[in-house]
């Protein structure tokens, strides 16, 4: 809902500085810019007004305390019943109720709020904190030194240019589409990732880390216990998830300007348009964007029969040769922490085509994760000598000096880390895509993508509800034969037949190759000779790849990576990044 910036210090908090932070931040709050400082303190707000339009500015101030936030937090109305404070609040954000909750409880108030959030709360009791919402659906950023704490919404608040040596987040990013390692010795900008469910403890000019918010707990945690919830037939389960999925859908339309729906047409979003149509008088608006060139897969018919069942509002957008020359350098831009997902193309498209029409979007996120939708996962439950191997990256990165095997290092560590003794081998797999590969990727494209279009995108599989009733499934119930998802598609089966949940899926992918092979002589010159990817790249490999047809689809990330490095490194303007590569400046 918007973009925040704030310095924590132990002598005065320059309001000057901030202000240059939240400047930079501005596409992500267009509704107006708030700055103010305190005692240790300076903050700022750039807001995107999607709850109580008039009294919702940031930052609050109740009970002694003061918060500054991004997101949302969904479970509010709730949290004021549960808590009487429906007298106490003098505005109708969804943010006033925690510094309620914080004044009775403390820290532990952080651990009742449902939602998507990276926030600042400066507790009345003298302690202050950053905290980000379990998945790591809204970004949070912080540097500690020379008794300072800044924090923002982007790393580019920081700076202008990028000041470490980039080949770290090359390596990665090239290898794997996005980066896995965070750390202080890892970030461009001087400054680095608050980590997914994160609460730091912010004191005298430094942070250190307090606890975590639960992502995925354990089934005994869960709220049905282990052998309940393995003993329940098909039909009680079936039940289960459409009242838990409900309710995700319902707190995730709380909103006082419209909302909608991205519709791609698979099993995720359909569901979620289902849940939107039941609980909706009017018909559900809903953009799909489907893809001009020769021989490009896309699911637009698919999404049509969906909208045409549930007579959405359905609105189509085409994603041509024309906008990918256009829109690369955009998304190079907004994408200030880098991923190579071509997706991000299609999503930034659909953002232009919403905005004016939407302020709100619900997205499918988070589907394949909980529900064990990739079929990474089949393969991984399958013996050697029927095909079976580890649910890990597979990729091609002859390119990089080092195959890409300092990624697959830094990938397989934190997979390490993410699994706990009593998950199943398939909920390993699915920890380590949801502590990797979804806020790296999949979120920070959702959210650079919309924000950079005023549009705030909400995941309503990624509620603290729906993931405790779904990673605790029995294996079973998620993965059964050739088909993953398996409960999610008897219910769909059951509630929109018109969807096909069990056809054969065709598969998204985004004609890059086609559009590049035209130009790629013309880039190989400039990408053979460039500084960035000259870091971690043998060269003549990337001249090869550009200069003979024989491995298209190796293009598109060293096509990206020099894009995104001219602007956010040498610190190019966004047009100028690709024609210096294209050879027309």
């Amino acid at each position: 809902m918007c973009g925040i910036a704030g310095i924590l210090s132990a002598d005065e908090a320059p309001e000057q500085a901030v202000r240059s932070m939240i400047e930079r931040l501005q596409h992500r709050g267009p509704d107006g810019i708030r700055v103010e400082s305190g005692p240790g303190w300076a903050v700022a707000h750039a807001r995107l007004s999607i709850i109580d339009l008039e009294g919702g500015w940031q930052p609050l101030h109740a009970a002694g305390s003061t918060v500054i936030g991004n997101g949302e937090i969904y479970n509010y109305v709730e949290l004021v019943e549960e808590f009487g404070l429906k007298d106490q609040l003098k505005t109708g954000s969804d943010f006033e109720p925690l510094l309620h909750i914080y004044a009775l409880e403390g820290e532990k108030a952080f651990a009742r709020l449902r939602g998507m959030y990276a926030f600042c709360l400066i507790g009345c009791d003298g302690r202050t904190w950053l905290v980000r919402d379990p998945f790591g659906i809204k970004p949070l950023y912080e540097r500690s030194g020379h008794g300072s704490v800044l924090f923002a919404s982007q790393p580019s608040a920081f700076s202008s240019l990028a000041k470490r040596d980039a080949a770290p987040v090359a390596t990665e990013t090239l290898a794997l589409g996005y980066r896995v390692s965070r750390g202080p010795d890892l970030d461009l900008w001087d400054a680095h990732e608050v980590l997914p469910g994160a609460v730091l403890d912010v004191a005298e000019g430094a942070t250190g880390h307090f606890a975590d918010l639960m992502r995925v707990p354990p089934p005994d945690r869960a709220g049905h216990a282990k052998g309940d919830t393995f003993s329940l037939a098909e039909a009680e389960l079936l039940q289960r998830l459409d009242a838990v999925l409900e309710d995700s859908v319902r707190v995730h339309q709380r909103s006082d300007v419209p909302y909608g729906l991205f519709l791609s047409g698979g099993i995720d979003s359909s569901a979620i348009a289902t849940l939107m149509t039941r609980l909706n008088e009017r018909p559900v608006t809903a953009f799909t964007c489907g893809f001009d060139a020769p021989g490009a897969r896309d699911e637009r018919a698919h999404a049509e029969r969906v909208a045409r069942a549930l007579n959405l509002d359905w609105r189509e957008t085409t994603f041509d040769e024309e906008d990918f020359w256009r829109i690369l350098p955009e998304v190079a831009w907004c994408l200030d922490d880098p991923t190579t997902d071509y997706a991000t193309l299609p999503t930034w498209k659909l953002a232009e085509a919403a905005k004016g029409t939407l302020t709100v979007v619900l997205s499918g996120e988070g589907g394949d994760e909980l529900f064990a939708g990739y079929g990474r996962y089949r393969r991984a439950l399958r013996p050697a000598w029927l095909g079976g191997r580890p649910a890990e990256p597979q990729f091609d990165a002859h390119y990089l000096r080092d195959d890409g095997k300092a990624a697959l290092k830094s990938w397989r560590q934190a997979a390490s880390h993410a699994a706990q003794p009593w998950m199943t081998p398939l909920q390993k797999a699915q920890a380590a895509d949801i502590a990797t590969w979804l806020p790296n990727d999949l979120l920070l494209k959702l959210d650079r993508t919309l924000m950079a279009h005023g549009l705030e995108g909400r995941t309503p599989f990624l509620d603290r509800e729906v993931a405790a009733f779904a990673f605790n499934l029995p294996d079973r119930f998620k993965v059964r034969g050739r088909y993953g998802k398996w409960l999610l598609r008897k219910w769909l089966e059951k509630h929109l037949p018109a969807a096909d949940p069990w056809a054969k899926k065709k598969g998204f992918t985004v004609p890059v190759a086609a559009w590049i092979t035209p130009r790629a002589r013309d880039l190989a010159p400039a990408l053979a000779a460039h500084e960035g990817l000259g870091q971690v790249c043998d060269m003549e490999a990337v001249r090869t790849i550009f200069e003979r047809d024989d491995q298209p689809s190796a293009r598109w990330p060293l096509l990206f990576y020099a894009v995104w490095w001219n602007i956010h490194v040498a610190g190019m303007e966004r047009r100028a990044a690709l024609e210096a590569l294209l050879g027309t400046l």
